[in-house]
């Protein structure tokens, strides 16, 4: 495989603080060269965190990636140890132990001492090491990572990669830091905005329990509570779009603790167009999403942005070419990520990541594209016998939605896409409503329709003609897929895509030729959203506007640009 470096390669920047809507001052960053070493074993071998560590690695990057400097998969049999020291920077306060994601279980150590663990390799969690605390510090993180050997949660990673499948990450890939706050704290908040009524309602969740706290605005107004519980009514709100991404700021403040985090005014649903056709609506006015399936792997950082400005030159891409939407496919992304496409303007469907056994060619591939449905009960078909497995995915689902909640770009959900692991779909909807009912719901992405609220279609190998009996809104969340291999900017002479092209002109003028013979007339026809496969290559994958070293835009960006300007004319 071919070594290929990004443009930021050679000026990585992950210090910022990293969860922009809910930040503080007093915080410490821990990412930077850590010690590593990899030890047969599992997490529950007799004193692993004394694992002697030689090799060098440079956090958040995961070893298999080129920016951690370490290029080594960490296997199923084996444990992944990092560490490092920090001093104390602040005495007298609270010390919370932030990680991004680490991929999948591991269990932390302050100074020799067990301080807790975490299960699920992309969500973020936190842990009191207050009273482990010395002047200096030994960090120690002992990781494990089944990949595909078992029927976890792992998205697009692959022991073996090729094709649509990609290198593993594992270990720490998202960044890691310390805040240092009073002893009474606010641990979380709950923004949700009401369009139709011109409020936004925050909930503070507090660390003892307490009720009371106060918002003060960007514009000096403070409104206070003392049920925990703060309705802020506006004049005239200024509505989020991706033409106008407006962003109101304000200060949480509880005690002597104080957060700055923002909120958008929007709101997305399902209604009619003015012929009777299903649309999505945005702030209740027709709004077509035309988008583009986005992995978030990077060619020197895997799982891991090299930094924001890399962030940055995706979403500004998409933008650049017309799209509103990315389609962030089975991967959660670092709250940078999405910060920036709350404050640059990118509508966001998220994708839950998918797992189970190995995938079965008769439940992804075969039966649902000749028309035969199976329910997703049969947990045997699907690959989803194992009950654990099930468990885990409702756990994750819910650490998942509780920490995108707030996050304004984000309109929909997937919880399955094409079968992989799918189960009881519809019953795992109304798990997700329970936990969030503002967005919606694509619960079958592609194939194995088990009746969700939308009829969502993948078409890559024959031209895409709207149902004619189909009742319900209807979206095209996969197409397209067309390749074009560049010399010297490609992973591997193995390339995948679904019609391969020897040109730019010939893949230009093959979509142009999609958007105008297919999608625009689906969309009058009254296709809602389509999103188009895909952002970047990817490894094998060669079908992306922009290599994967993102050095060559691919696409006419001024071609799709005009093409994707006529999707929003209603």
């Amino acid at each position: 495989m071919k070594e290929l470096k990004t443009i930021w390669s050679e000026n990585v920047n992950t210090t910022q603080y990293p969860r922009p809507q809910f930040q503080r001052q007093n915080w410490q960053p821990l990412d930077g060269y850590w010690q590593c070493a990899f030890a047969k074993g599992d997490l529950s071998s007799p004193d692993i965190e004394k694992t002697e560590c030689k090799i060098k690695i440079r956090v958040p990057f995961s070893p298999e990636s080129l920016l951690s400097e370490v290029g080594r998969t960490t296997l199923p049999d084996e444990v992944l140890i990092y560490k490092t020291h920090f001093s104390r920077q602040k005495k007298n306060k609270t010390a919370l132990l932030h990680f991004g994601a680490v991929d999948y279980e591991c269990k932390i150590f302050i100074n020799g001492q067990f301080v807790g663990s975490h299960i699920g390799g992309y969500t973020a969690f936190e842990i009191d090491i207050t009273e482990f605390l010395q002047e200096d510090n030994l960090l120690t993180v002992c990781v494990v990572d089944p990949s595909d050997s078992k029927p976890i949660s792992r998205g697009k990673q692959k022991s073996k990669h090729g094709g649509i499948w990609y290198t593993p990450t594992s270990g720490i890939w998202q960044s890691v830091w310390l805040e240092y706050l009073p002893q009474n704290y606010i641990r979380s908040l709950k923004i949700t905005p009401d369009v139709d009524n011109s409020l936004v309602s925050v909930i503070a969740t507090t660390s003892d329990g307490g009720t009371s706290f106060k918002i003060i605005t960007e514009d000096g107004k403070e409104y206070s509570t003392d049920n925990g519980k703060i309705e802020i009514k506006l004049d005239d709100p200024i509505l989020w779009t991706p033409d106008t991404p407006y962003l109101y700021q304000f200060e949480a403040i509880y005690k002597e603790d104080t957060v700055r985090s923002y909120f958008a005014m929007r709101k997305f649903s399902i209604g009619k167009r003015a012929d009777g056709k299903h649309c999505f609506m945005l702030n209740d006015k027709p709004y077509f999403m035309t988008g583009l399936l986005d992995q978030g792997y990077w060619s020197d950082g895997l799982y891991t942005a090299p930094s924001d400005e890399a962030m940055i030159y995706d979403i500004e891409l998409a933008k650049k070419c017309g799209f509103n939407t990315l389609r962030k496919h089975i991967k959660i992304e670092s709250m940078r990520w999405y910060y920036h496409c709350d404050r640059l303007g990118m509508i966001v469907w998220q994708d839950f990541i998918n797992g189970g056994g190995n995938y079965k060619e008769s439940a992804i591939l075969i039966l649902p594209n000749i028309g035969i449905k199976v329910k997703d009960d049969r947990y045997a078909f699907y690959s989803r016998k194992d009950e654990e497995g099930r468990r885990l995915y409702y756990c994750e689902m819910q650490e998942i939605t509780r920490q995108l909640y707030n996050t304004p770009s984000i309109a929909l959900w997937t919880p399955f896409n094409e079968g992989w692991g799918q189960f009881d779909s519809l019953k795992v909807c109304d798990h997700l409503r329970a936990l969030d009912s503002t967005r919606l719901i694509d619960h079958a992405s592609g194939w194995s329709d088990q009746g969700g609220e939308l009829r969502s279609i993948h078409k890559y190998f024959v031209p895409f003609k709207m149902p004619k009996k189909e009742k319900r809104p209807v979206i095209l969340s996969e197409f397209g897929g067309y390749s074009l291999s560049l010399k010297n900017h490609t992973f591997s002479d193995k390339t995948f895509g679904y019609a391969k092209f020897k040109d730019k002109e010939k893949l230009n003028l093959a979509i142009k030729n999609l958007w105008e013979k297919e999608i625009i007339p689906a969309k009058e026809q009254g296709l809602c959203a389509s999103i188009y496969t895909q952002l970047s290559d990817v490894q094998d994958e060669t079908n992306g506007i922009v290599t994967y070293d993102r050095k060559v835009v691919k696409a006419d960006c001024k071609l799709l640009a005009e093409l994707n300007g006529k999707l929003n004319e209603f």
